[in-house]
């Protein structure tokens, strides 16, 4: 991965809890553990985890019920979350995906197998996070777009009343007031300059919005070489 990242593991035995700490921590990974459905919630406002880790069967909460609570929360429905079960029913595992579990990885588990998943779930949601940063862009472009086009029409009418102006004096200044003349040419062109710079303006800011989104993509190749590579069978530094 490119940055260390945080994931939070919900499990109502303490030796599951100590043995993925453990594990995951060694591999560079930022862990955080909860016991049961009431304190993974506590956790995820928190600790805001990139992953969540989650039994399925817990006291006081049980593992559908603290996605289905994150899932209608839009500050934390996007966190992956990964569910362990002793049970190996179809229609369980069903339910879980249709409740928003990433994945489903049924007890007992292979260390190596869940840490394939755990990257495969990574990778997938940092594409799902670039997909939605180039959006945001092309949505930005399209709104400084349609305000340009708006402009240049404003632009258009107000030179189009200076030549209205102009061709009022340009047969000569008999029975024309100089001052009212030059008067309403400056109001004209003061409302040029305050079209050009709210345009001015409109672009400075997306401009600004548009490096903050750049700043959190990566690039096209690295994203692919992200999710085209294979698990580490050696279990080395993520």
């Amino acid at each position: 991965m490119n940055s260390r990242k945080k994931i939070l593991i919900v499990d109502d035995e303490s030796i599951n809890l100590e043995f993925f700490d453990l594990m995951l921590s060694k591999l560079g990974f930022i862990v955080e553990k909860a016991g049961d459905g009431v304190e993974a919630l506590e956790q995820v406002k928190r600790f805001l985890p990139d992953l969540i880790i989650l039994d399925n069967i817990m006291p006081r909460l049980s593992g559908w019920e603290v996605t289905k609570t994150l899932k209608a929360d839009p500050q934390y429905r996007q966190i992956p979350i990964i569910m362990f079960s002793a049970m190996d029913d179809v229609k369980d595992k069903v339910e879980g995906f249709e409740l928003g579990v990433d994945d489903y990885i049924t007890k007992p588990y292979n260390f190596s197998v869940v840490l394939a998943r755990i990257r495969a779930v990574l990778r997938g949601r940092e594409l799902w996070g670039q997909i939605i940063a180039r959006e945001s862009r092309l949505s930005l472009a399209e709104d400084l777009n349609a305000d340009i086009k708006n402009n240049v029409t404003a632009f258009l009418s107000s030179i189009d009343e200076l030549d209205s102006v102009i061709a009022g004096f340009s047969g000569g200044i008999d029975g024309i007031s100089l001052p009212k003349f030059i008067a309403g040419l400056r109001e004209k062109t003061a409302l040029v300059r305050k079209n050009i710079a709210e345009l001015d303006a409109r672009i400075e800011h997306t401009m600004t919005e548009w490096d903050t989104l750049k700043k959190k993509e990566i690039g096209i190749q690295v994203l692919e070489d992200n999710m085209r590579r294979p698990p580490d069978p050696e279990l080395k530094q993520p």
